[in-house]
């Protein structure tokens, strides 16, 4: 899975590099070394604008865990971080925005854990990793808007944006550290991700990519990560690793 990751990357600077063509610039993120579960996330997707009929291209923020359309309330969105790419377009909390709502989330690379054994008087603990290829990863995500019915409907808070990362298997590196990773989206298949015409499931399949194809950059990083109110570029620092997985 993907539990937490990393966006550094100023929202001035995706708007240019991913072709964005609205955007609110009162919604800009600040950086984050630590983004968490239920955090807002800077998102690219595309909507038809009511008034024009035409397609815009959105940087929009949405809150990290998917709440279906149909959900009774918003309890189970930390649940719903992640969706396995291989099944959700068949899932019921998942197949609908595979249809039509795709997005990408641009990171910088994300933390995953492995399980360090008790020794030399140390206590067991959870060895954070930091797995990247180098470059603005664009993590596939998928969206939905949630209607809170005990709120009226032209009240701004009535209505609740939220998205999950597309994950698969890992493989080389990224495998020795966990089973799973996000899938990308590179920058020249982009626009047919984002598409909300294109509903087309064996394609949409096709445009999804294993980063670095599962070759990812892995490094050890500080245990401070393992807090998720820590934040800061000190969360990025070398560390020792004491499983030797670092390459």
């Amino acid at each position: 899975m993907c539990g937490r990751f990393v966006s550094t990357t100023p929202s001035a600077e995706l708007v240019p590099l991913l072709g964005v063509t609205s955007w609110e610039p009162t919604e800009a993120l600040a950086p984050s070394w630590n983004v968490a579960p239920t955090d807002p996330v800077s998102a690219v997707l595309e909507r038809v604008d009511a008034e024009t009929g035409e397609v815009e291209r959105q940087l929009r923020l949405l809150r990290w865990g998917l709440v279906p359309s149909w959900a009774k309330d918003r309890s189970g969105a930390a649940r719903l971080i992640n969706a396995r790419s291989e099944t959700a377009d068949q899932k019921p909390s998942f197949r609908r925005a595979f249809a039509k709502r795709r997005c990408v989330i641009p990171a910088d690379g994300y933390y995953e854990w492995r399980p360090v054994p008790a020794a030399d008087g140390r206590k067991a603990y959870k060895q954070p990793y930091f797995l990247a290829t180098g470059e603005v990863m664009l993590m596939a995500g998928l969206y939905e808007f949630w209607r809170d019915a005990s709120v009226p409907e032209d009240d701004p808070a009535a209505w609740l944006a939220t998205a999950t990362i597309l994950t698969t298997d890992a493989t080389d590196r990224a495998g020795r550290v966990h089973d799973r990773m996000p899938m990308l989206v590179t920058r020249a298949e982009l626009a047919d991700w984002l598409d909300p015409a294109n509903t087309d499931r064996a394609d949409l399949h096709g445009l999804l990519h294993r980063p670095a194809d599962g070759d990812l950059l892995v490094r050890a990083v500080p245990t401070a990560v393992n807090r998720v109110s820590a934040n800061g570029p000190e969360l990025l620092a070398d560390a020792p690793d004491p499983l030797g997985l670092t390459g």
